[in-house]
């Protein structure tokens, strides 16, 4: 079938069910979206059938509904793509219609080569019905006249037709084929408008005014219809035009048998006089038998049968559309009578062949179009992904907008560091191959882990991450700290590719200002600036094998975090290259999750309290930041307020001074017994005592 029943498939399914739909029926039905659905291009009956399946498979209807819904929505695509007039002008109602549907469908030969049409009858019954045959070689598509006649009556005659199915036979033709033969019975609910409208045409018969006796010779008929053959019901040639003789090659003699000489193409039926009266109302199409050069050379015309000679007569012209056809037939121009039209159908089509042929190749380049077009798509997705792993999305998103990307300072940000212990013994002991799949596998598991933080880079064995940058967030050590602890653990599965043994990572991380910005424009990188950068790097190469050690900047961050429960040990107090004292912490775990510490000296270092542990302990933490010099006391990490520490001093010093008292009278009982007036001399010595003991008062 060619191309315009795929296209209309697909309008169907479009508008009836969507294009969710119809992407599931095109990945069924294995059909290209593109080169299976050109205008022009005949396909298998097989695809065809394939793709009507597939729509029964999606939609859940059964194949009797999908044909009919295809048949009545089929009227509607003709009459949208430009068929509309030559539909309306077929026939002035329902029958004439389906009479000349053959007419229409020969012409269309001409445009779709060896198209296998079907056959339509109708005969007229006296209680107002019309009895409808349908004739084709595709079995089982007769559903498909269900719809198309309601349609029909409908949409172009304004009448509601009620279509019953009778009966479904099969007959086996010339040539092995098998014809299928289906009879309806259509009741046309408005049958007296329909009436009216065949009274209104055929108000008279013509009755021709002829001279009595009035005859034409033989010879000058045969002259005015050169391809005319009159044969009897034995199917025995009585006579025939000039011009047959030169068709078929050969001299025709009175009684030699049509049915050896030729073939009916259209309609398909068995060579009798029977069958020719039944479709007597049809174009026939006659093929020669005696095949000329190798082309068959094919008459088509109208059978009319004479009543009272009892003979058929068949008038035809030679079925040519094309000077191509002509040359093929070794006929030409002058061998076709002056009143017949195939002489400008011939020249007309030939027009028409080249547009076909543009047309053709139209279809054909806008299919390649389209496949370029969405070969682009794929590749400028795959681009897209691309640059969004290079870069962050949004900043990706002005890349490609083509707006400009300026340097952007973000005050607090946590950067992570992490390379591999030993990587430089590995690397020198191992083939490059092995280095490759090593650094290959253990990023592929970093990567995996990267949902809430945004991987700068990759060098060597080093790996960089950073939270808050792009987008700003005022959470965002604690990403980067979940993060450490994913990858420490994944390293952990990642076998040396010398020793077999689980591999190692150090981890650094650190909090700070830094400035981000593009730089590049042939391979553009995000890249950071700032301490914050070196810093984080230092925490990561003064670090400790298979263990996260990170500044007191992100550790003050992450022990303030009421909900996480981050657990730290304190390392105290190291020096670091370029950036002196500096007070590290190493995170051990988070809640109830611990990480698995190596058996090293780190793990008797004291773990540091969290604020949450603060206030359940009621214990103040202190945490010191060497590299910004602060100190905090208290469980809020911050400084207490005065009157708390002058209300500590003034309980002291009433102790000291209490204390200074119960020593002076200590030391007056160990001389003797003493009177009131003597404790009073002696009390200015007490009060020495007492500042003795308690020191000056302003240092507390």
């Amino acid at each position: 079938m060619y191309g315009q029943i795929h296209l209309c498939v697909r309008e169907l399914v479009l508008e009836k069910f969507g294009q969710e739909a119809w992407d599931k029926i095109i990945e069924q039905s294995d059909l290209n979206d593109e080169h299976d659905f050109m205008v022009f291009h005949k396909y298998s009956d097989e695809c065809t059938f394939g793709l009507i399946g597939s729509v029964c498979k999606v939609s859940g209807l059964p194949l009797a509904d999908v044909l009919e819904v295809f048949g009545e929505y089929f009227l509607t695509y003709c009459m949208r793509h430009g068929y509309d007039k030559m539909l309306r002008t077929l026939g002035g109602d329902f029958i004439s219609f389906v009479q000349n549907l053959d007419s229409l469908h020969a012409l269309l030969s001409m445009t779709y080569k060896n198209i296998s049409a079907p056959s339509f009858r109708c005969e007229r019954e006296a209680d107002g019905s019309v009895t409808l045959h349908y004739y084709t070689i595709r079995p089982g598509l007769y559903p498909i006249v269900l719809g198309l006649v309601k349609a029909v009556a409908r949409d172009l005659y304004h009448q509601a037709a009620t279509v019953e199915f009778l009966s479904k036979s099969q007959h086996i033709m010339e040539g092995g084929k098998t014809q299928e033969h289906v009879i309806f019975k259509v009741q046309l609910v408005d049958v007296k408008d329909q009436k009216k409208q065949l009274t209104v045409r055929n108000m008279e018969v013509f009755k021709p005014a002829v001279r009595e006796g009035f005859q034409i010779s033989a010879d000058q008929f045969c002259h005015a219809f050169p391809y005319h053959i009159i044969f009897n019901e034995r199917l025995e040639i009585q006579q025939c035009g000039r011009m047959i003789q030169r068709v078929l090659n050969c001299p025709i003699c009175v009684g030699m048998k049509m049915s050896e000489l030729f073939d009916i193409v259209h309609p398909i039926m068995k060579f009798t006089i029977e069958n020719i009266r039944t479709f007597i109302n049809s174009v026939f199409m006659l093929g020669v038998r005696i095949n000329k050069n190798g082309h068959r050379f094919t008459l088509k015309g109208q059978m009319i049968w004479l009543e009272d000679i009892r003979h058929m007569i068949f008038i035809s012209s030679p079925r040519i559309s094309s000077l191509t056809e002509l040359m093929e037939m070794n006929v030409f121009l002058s061998d076709i009578p002056l009143y017949d039209v195939t002489r400008e159908l011939v020249l007309l089509n030939q027009q028409r062949i080249a547009e076909i042929d543009v047309a053709k190749q139209l279809d054909e380049t806008t299919a390649k179009l389209k496949l370029t077009s969405k070969a682009l798509e794929n590749e400028q997705k795959k681009t897209e992904e691309l640059l969004s792993q290079m870069l962050p999305k949004k900043i990706a998103d002005d890349l490609k907008n083509g707006r400009q990307v300026k340097a952007e300072k973000f005050e607090s940000a946590t950067i992570l560091f992490t390379d591999i212990v030993t990587f430089t013994n590995i690397a020198s002991a191992c083939p490059p191959m092995d280095i490759v799949n090593l650094l290959n596998e253990l990023y592929n598991r970093f990567d995996q882990k990267t949902n809430e933080v945004y991987k700068v880079e990759t060098i060597g064995d080093a790996y960089m991450v950073v939270s808050g940058v792009p987008d700003k967030t005022d959470r965002h050590a604690q990403p980067v700290a979940d993060f450490a602890m994913e990858i420490v653990e994944e390293a952990s599965k990642v076998r040396s590719p010398i020793t077999g043994q689980p591999i190692q990572i150090r981890v650094g991380i650190h909090s700070g200002p830094v400035v981000a910005g593009v730089v590049g424009k042939k391979m553009p990188r995000y890249c950071l600036f700032g301490d914050t950068v070196n810093t984080a790097s230092r925490m990561e190469s003064h670090g400790v094998p298979g263990r996260i050690h990170m500044s007191g900047s992100t550790a003050k961050v992450l022990m303030n975090d009421d909900k996480s429960n981050y657990i730290l040990r304190d390392r105290g107090v190291i020096e670091v290259k370029g950036k002196g004292s500096m007070n590290t912490y190493i995170l051990i775990g988070k809640g109830i999750k611990r990480l698995h510490e190596p058996n090293d000296s780190f793990s008797d270092l004291p773990i540091a309290i969290t604020k949450s542990k603060a206030n359940d302990q009621k214990q103040p933490i202190k945490i010191t930041d060497t590299n910004s010099n602060n100190t905090t006391i208290g469980p809020d990490v911050d400084n207490q307020p005065s009157n708390v520490l002058l209300a500590v001093s003034a309980f002291l010093l009433i102790v000291s001074i209490m204390a200074g008292i119960l020593i002076c009278l200590v030391r007056q009982r160990k001389v003797g017994t003493i009177n009131d007036d003597e404790i009073e001399l002696e009390e200015p010595n007490c009060v020495d005592e007492t500042t003795k003991l308690t020191g000056d008062k302003n240092a507390l």
